[in-house]
């Protein structure tokens, strides 16, 4: 059985968002990147001739890159980061005393431990894997999520294709 591989991505799926690292004993300044994201798949064609429909993946990709699109990515699960928020600011306050106070509707909170390109490319990985599952032409059995956060910088996740039982 051959085993195709659909990609998408860099010159059309980005997106321009704040961040900065934290972790015990270190804090890097909030700063920005555009990141420039690529998204493949892998399984054998079905039926149709899909491994996923090129148009679908390349809609629910683009939808994702644009929740994060013009926003500070924060980690929620953060160990040495207190995150409150409330429906007008999101607080922050660092492990070094620094403290943030954002507008909430310029913040996304992650469901991650660091806002690093390696755990944001397994967040869309999530992301994508759930709004795939049901895309017509759905053969899929690897996901892999490339960011780019300045040229020649690249993370990459790359996981099964395989979707939780509820």
């Amino acid at each position: 059985m051959s085993i195709f591989t659909v990609s998408i991505g860099k010159e059309q799926l980005w997106f321009t968002a704040a961040h900065f690292i934290a972790f015990k004993g270190f804090r890097e300044p909030l700063h920005g990147h555009t990141y420039q994201v690529q998204v493949t798949v892998s399984g054998p064609v079905g039926p149709d001739g899909y491994v996923v429909d090129f148009l679908v993946l390349k809609k629910i990709a683009e939808e994702e890159c644009r929740t994060l699109h013009f926003r500070t990515l924060l980690p929620e699960l953060s160990e040495c980061l207190t995150i409150e928020s409330d429906k007008e600011s999101v607080q922050v306050e660092c492990e070094d005393g620094a403290r943030f106070v954002l507008p909430r509707q310029d913040v996304v909170l992650l469901p991650i431990g660091h806002s690093s390109s390696e755990e944001i490319a397994q967040y869309l990985i999530a992301r994508l894997r759930s709004r795939l599952t049901d895309a017509r032409g759905n053969s899929i059995q690897t996901i892999e999520v490339l960011i780019e956060d300045i040229p020649g910088q690249v993370a990459a996740c790359r996981e099964p294709f395989v979707v939780e039982a509820e």
